[in-house]
């Protein structure tokens, strides 16, 4: 049947549908079938809904560019994140594709080059910038190196005129993270860091649960996110590299999530840190870190990360009408929201179930949408340096033994870009 034909008969079978006639049976078998074959809408294939209004909506099928009209990324480091989360991720995103990579270590740069489909004359060593600026196929680079070389790395990119994407701590001081910002704006490049929760869908549910009010005023937030480490001799344990030890490498999770969640920025913070006495892996970093930041609104968050304890990734927010609890919120999949609130006579537990979707991936397309539109990233370098600022003030605190004051900062999300799309 030509496609005349067949939409012909599809406009036949939606009239006499209308009219309550019944169709012929090649007719009735178009119809049924439009269903199933949809129509292109706004560049994109949409299909009409199939299941009852019982069951949750089906996403739309994926509506990814085209390979040439994706961003192109160099990735820059490539170790285990790298290896084993980035470089995958890029096969699930539908707006960036990986183009180049760049490392110090020749082989292993050779080897993963093959196995991603990366042309030779696109594996380029750390101090190849002319010819990454030169590379017209690389528009943003994502710096995946240890903490204290992200500034190194970002302001060479941003000369040689990249966008860059920044993985978290976005540095090892207010200094190297003022000194990035500045790169890229002098650059006119965009600079993005790697806050993957704030793409995820079930973090960014309970951020709308507890800023839309309809279970009142969230006012306690208990984050915790422990693993245990081993390998002394790896650069999280050398604090010239790492900057710190669970503060900035996990920690940051419960108090990035916790100004994420509200949009406020802390007024104090009240740190401990702890270390076991002898344990060769924290000569120079905390194994432990547990502090509090208070917010203007009456907020409460209380934190915990620790180098030295089993797995566990979760937290809970106490509202006047529920209470969320939501594990797994910092790991990279399993997550599992739950809500429990009065239901009549009854205490309802309502687990929400999201689809899974690659936090990578999420954020590889935020960043190239942005770089495509001209948008201000969700969360820019000054979101980085917002964290930096407070993590310095819980160093101070557990040095001092004493609470430590920040500024007051007024309204809300003042160190992000616009606002996401709805999930």
């Amino acid at each position: 049947m030509s496609e005349t034909n067949r939409r012909q008969i599809l406009k036949l079978a939606a009239a006499a549908a209308a009219a309550g006639a019944t169709l012929a049976p090649g007719a009735a078998r178009a119809a049924e079938a439009a269903v199933d074959t949809g129509s292109v809408e706004g560049g994109a294939v949409r299909f009409p809904t199939w299941t009852a209004p019982t069951e949750r909506p089906a996403a739309p099928p994926p509506a990814p560019l085209p390979p040439g009209e994706r961003v192109g990324f160099a990735v820059l480091g490539l170790g285990r994140l790298a290896l084993e989360e980035i470089l995958p991720a890029f096969g699930e995103a539908k707006k960036a594709r990986l183009v180049a990579l760049v490392s110090g270590t020749p082989d292993k740069a050779k080897l993963v080059a093959r196995q991603h489909g990366i042309a030779p004359e696109a594996v380029y060593g750390y101090g190849d910038w002319d010819r990454i600026k030169a590379d017209p196929a690389i528009q943003a680079v994502y710096v995946v190196t240890p903490n204290a070389l992200h500034r190194e790395a970002v302001v060479a990119a941003a000369a040689a005129g990249k966008h860059v994407l920044c993985e978290k701590p976005m540095a090892t001081s207010v200094a190297d993270c003022q000194a990035m910002i500045d790169a890229c704006a002098a650059a006119k490049r965009h600079l993005m860091i790697a806050y993957r929760c704030q793409y995820e869908p079930y973090n960014r549910a309970v951020q709308e649960l507890v800023r839309d009010g309809r279970h009142g005023r969230a006012l306690l937030y208990d984050a915790v996110n422990t693993q245990n480490m081993a390998a002394p001799t790896q650069w999280r344990f050398v604090k010239s590299l790492a900057g710190g030890g669970a503060l900035p490498d996990i920690g940051l999770y419960c108090l990035n999530g916790a100004r994420f969640i509200t949009g406020e920025e802390p007024v104090e913070v009240f740190g401990h840190t702890y270390s076991t006495p002898g344990d060769p892996r924290f000569r120079e970093v905390e194994e432990q870190v547990t502090f509090t930041m208070r917010f203007p609104s009456g907020f409460v968050a209380n934190c915990a990360a620790s180098y030295g304890l089993h797995e566990n990734r979760r937290l809970g927010i106490g509202l006047p009408g529920a209470a969320v609890a939501f594990d797994n919120a910092f790991a990279y999949t399993g997550q599992r929201l739950q809500v429990a609130q009065r239901d009549g006579q009854a205490e309802t537990v309502v687990d929400r179930r999201l689809a899974a979707k690659n936090q990578f991936a999420l954020e590889l397309d935020h960043m190239a949408e942005c770089i495509l539109t001209g948008r201000r990233p969700r969360t820019p370098g000054e979101e980085g340096l917002a964290d930096q600022r407070i993590m310095d003030a819980i160093y101070r605190s557990a040095e001092t033994g004493q609470p430590v004051a920040l500024p007051k900062v007024d309204g809300l999300d003042t160190t992000r870009g616009p606002a996401l799309d709805a999930a």
